[in-house]
């Protein structure tokens, strides 16, 4: 069984996940977290349940999915683990920071770790996550789906209803639309899907009323 806690961190409202299993080990999804407040939170809590991180996952290289990359790197030893094609925004995140919140982010962490395509698999614990390519709000967005479970996280592919914007570099309308048809129709209609803004879906209640399909 698949323990999921939910932290909203930056002034995007950011979701990142830790996710932890009976084992203990952990994998942190998409830490965005800014603030010492945010990041002391996730370390509490990891130390607090007796967790052991394994992997830095990113479902993409947008900043406001990336601002903790550092803290845990620093804290963890992990790199961020992400598509390959979404290395070229992760080398530009100083930038993005600039542009999006008007001040600059550092971080020793120059480098990702493991570089991820389509079909790929990260296990920690007694489970694993299967990398499912979605392109469109970025190139290398991805789904990091666990079938045992019927639980995915989308990042910003895929929000309660809505989807990810495609305006901004890399993105693409036709793509996301590709994604989303390729993800509905492959997924249980059961499965879970916790997006990296809001609140979390399921695959039956976006193929029933999401505008965009």
């Amino acid at each position: 069984m698949l323990n999921i806690k939910k932290f909203v961190c930056n002034m995007f409202q950011e979701n990142c996940y830790v996710v932890s299993d009976e084992t203990n080990e952990c994998v942190i999804i998409d830490c965005g977290a800014r603030s010492e407040t945010e990041r002391n939170g996730i370390a509490d809590y990891i130390r607090d349940n007796g967790l052991k991180p394994r992997h830095l996952l990113c479902t993409h290289a947008h900043i406001d999915h990336n601002f903790g990359n550092d803290f845990i790197f620093t804290t963890y030893g992990l790199r961020p683990t992400l598509h390959k094609a979404d290395v070229c925004l992760y080398e530009r995140l100083s930038e993005q920071a600039v542009y999006f919140t008007g001040s600059g982010y550092e971080s020793s962490v120059k480098q990702p770790g493991t570089l991820l395509e389509d079909g790929d698999t990260v296990a920690f614990g007694c489970h694993e996550f299967k990398i499912i390519s979605t392109p469109g709000h970025s190139p290398g967005s991805v789904f990091l789906y666990c079938s045992d479970e019927k639980t995915a996280f989308s990042g910003d592919t895929l929000f309660r209803m809505s989807m990810g914007r495609t305006d901004l570099e890399g993105g693409d309308y036709d793509r996301i639309i590709d994604s989303l048809t390729r993800i509905t129709s492959a997924l249980p209609e059961d499965t879970v899907v916790y997006p990296g803004h809001g609140p979390k879906t399921s695959i039956r209640d976006e193929k029933l009323m999401n505008p965009f399909f």
